[in-house]
């Protein structure tokens, strides 16, 4: 286990309050890429991918050791742990939104709209109504690196919301490549990464009924490579993996701090007993440290 000094940039009055670990802790490298982190309480460990060796690995933290939790992994990318504490996974490889069992058995969430296969599912969160959110991306059938060169059969890269009956709808339509998304803490708001836009941005949306999107305007831009995992802190504040680490937004949008990172960051997730540690994914890399602001699902 290495340390590195951590290096949280003030750019406004309202980030003075974050602050955390003197030391990151980098728990793993030797990765070709990084991505999807996911916490379990329960367990203590988590998980997450290196999608070009198409291995998802886990971390335990009672250890410290890191192994292999599934190889082949179908070049898995991100996870999200679901409200009943089972893997919620998105299969580049297979193109396709997967739950693991308690069991260990596999049951298919999304894997086509309308007859036709996704492109090949990047992030994924869960509303508390059940329904499973993700986005879809062409990079896994882009090449044959991080999954299986193809044609899109859809012909876009769309966001979707898979309900708890098993219907799949888009409910975004006009992203280049949507990645990271996240809720606000009331579920009243999403946010959704857009990677290859120029400059790469953070839209968000009011949140209706049966999971209906308006708005859409852009909330945030980044100074520093394109935006990929998002999530929002219990303080409303929302923060974004980029090119030079997370960078931190005021609810009103205004770029607020960062927290530098010396590889290039792809995800991170709030994890721990009390939800205050960071787990972060960064090119061949996982770093953590614990931070004075705490993940919106978790108390304070």
């Amino acid at each position: 286990m290495d340390l590195v000094k951590t290096d949280f940039q003030q750019l406004d009055e309202r980030f003075k309050h974050v602050n955390g670990d003197e030391w990151m802790q980098r728990l793993h490298t030797g990765c070709r890429w990084t991505e999807g982190p996911a916490y379990f309480p329960a367990g203590r460990y988590l998980v997450f991918s290196d999608i070009p060796n198409d291995r998802t690995l886990r971390w335990d933290e009672t250890t410290g050791h890191v192994g292999v939790f599934r190889q082949p992994s179908n070049y898995t990318n991100g996870h999200t742990v679901d409200r009943r504490g089972r893997l919620v996974s998105c299969e580049q490889g297979t193109r396709r939104v997967t739950r693991t069992e308690p069991g260990g058995s596999i049951t298919v969430i999304a894997a086509e709209y309308r007859g036709k296969r996704l492109n090949s599912p990047n992030d994924v969160v869960e509303h508390s109504d059940g329904s499973i959110w993700f986005t879809d991306p062409s990079y896994g059938i882009d090449s044959d690196y991080e999954g299986y060169r193809a044609e899109s059969e859809i012909g876009g890269c769309h966001v979707y919301r898979a309900a708890p009956d098993g219907t799949v709808a888009i409910v975004a339509d006009d992203f280049s490549r949507p990645n990271g998304l996240a809720f606000s803490a009331d579920e009243s708001r999403l946010y959704i990464a857009d990677t290859r836009q120029d400059p790469s941005h953070l839209r968000v949306f009011d949140v209706g009924e049966s999971g209906k999107l308006t708005g859409g305007e852009i909330f945030a831009t980044s100074d520093c490579g394109g935006f990929d995992g998002v999530r929002v802190d219990s303080e409303g504040q929302v923060w974004a993996a980029a090119h030079d680490g997370l960078h931190c937004f005021a609810p009103d949008g205004t770029r607020i701090g960062k927290l530098r990172i010396p590889e290039i960051c792809s995800n991170f997730t709030f994890g721990g007993a009390r939800g205050n540690e960071l787990f972060i994914t960064a090119s061949s890399s996982l770093y953590t440290l614990r931070v004075t602001v705490n993940g919106a699902r978790y108390p304070r």
